[in-house]
């Protein structure tokens, strides 16, 4: 069991695995990533497969519990599992493949590794990584599925102990202390010292062109600069789940549009927020209906200007960073659909 994203009520996290197991489905993977989004280093995948409702406390998603109950976990996971698989796609396959291409490989390569042939897998997330076994993709599944959460541990602690390792090939960038990701510090020493070469070439170049933009319109207010960094993250996140980037900050005499991208058969306008209390309604609750409306008259505005067959689809994406900028791992819900 384990508690819900509200930290109240506690969800079972082998109702899924029960659920296959009653239709014959004995031996369940759980498979998921970790290191999608940063600037530098690999990205790396974990395959679990689990004694059938065995008791670890405190399981779920790896990016919510501190670092010593993920390397406790760690070493329970690895100790009791039936077989595991741990793998990765360094920063070259990252930047030769595009991120998501580079991530189904070090799951592939996860898979690879299992000693115990499973019946099925549970992949987090809702693409399809093309695995040898029949599998499901589940969103959310680090906190709806066992299996998932203990392959995000070992993903989460194995791509940290990595980084903590190049910190030491490195240590100018400080890896340590943010992982590899788009915090302010790294951003800094990468500054200071340049891309290494376990940096991510393609995650830069967005960089780069913000970089650039700023010298052209000068130095922005604080709050802009948390916003314009909010919204790097928000695009990152999408270019990790295979969006195309259409557009950023469309403006018109109506208001603003963060992003605009396209994903699969929809034309996705996307209104990002940023908010650095828990306490916080969350993101959805803070468009209001006249902001809706400014978003919806601002896509036809976009729309009419194109010809396009895709369909609209108004998404929000909240980004929850306690230390703003020097968040470390910001957490993202992605509501899809938020408003029509």
């Amino acid at each position: 069991m384990a508690r819900d994203d509200a930290g109240g009520d506690c969800v079972d996290l082998w109702r899924m695995e029960r659920d296959l197991r009653a239709v014959g489905y004995a031996t369940v993977c759980g498979v998921d990533e970790a290191g999608r989004g940063p600037l530098a280093g690999p990205v790396f995948a974990a395959a679990v497969i689990l004694p059938f409702e065995i008791v670890l406390e405190g399981l779920g998603d790896s990016k919510k519990l501190s670092e010593k109950k993920r390397n406790r976990l760690y070493d329970e996971i690895v100790t009791n599992a039936l077989s595991y698989g741990i793998a990765y796609a360094d920063h070259k396959e990252i930047d030769e493949l595009n991120i998501l291409n580079a991530t189904f490989l070090a799951m592939n390569h996860a898979v690879d590794k299992l000693t115990i042939k499973p019946d099925v897998v549970l992949v987090d997330g809702n693409r399809d990584p093309k695995l040898i076994y029949r599998s499901r993709c589940v969103v959310g599944g680090d906190g709806k599925s066992a299996s998932i959460a203990a392959a995000s541990v070992l993903a989460k602690v194995s791509r940290d102990r990595h980084m903590v390792e190049m910190a030491e090939k490195y240590p100018q960038y400080l890896f340590g202390k943010h992982k590899g990701y788009g915090t302010k510090l790294h951003f800094e020493k990468l500054h200071e010292h340049g891309p290494s070469e376990i940096h991510r070439e393609t995650f830069l170049r967005k960089m780069r062109e913000e970089e650039r933009d700023a010298e052209e319109n000068g130095l922005r207010s604080a709050t802009r600069r948390l916003g314009a960094w909010g919204e790097g993250v928000a695009l990152r996140y999408l270019q990790s789940k295979d969006y195309t980037i259409l557009a950023e900050g469309f403006r018109s005499h109506f208001g603003e549009i963060d992003l605009i991208a396209r994903d699969g058969g929809f034309i996705v306008f996307v209104e990002v927020k940023l908010r650095k209390k828990a306490s916080f309604a969350l993101a959805r609750e803070y468009v209001s209906k006249d902001k809706q409306s400014k978003i919806k008259a601002t896509a036809s505005l976009w729309l009419a200007s194109r010809r396009s067959s895709l369909q609209p689809r108004f998404d929000v994406i909240e980004i929850h960073a306690p230390e703003g900028e020097d968040t470390e791992s910001p957490e993202i819900v992605h509501v899809e659909n938020a408003f029509w």
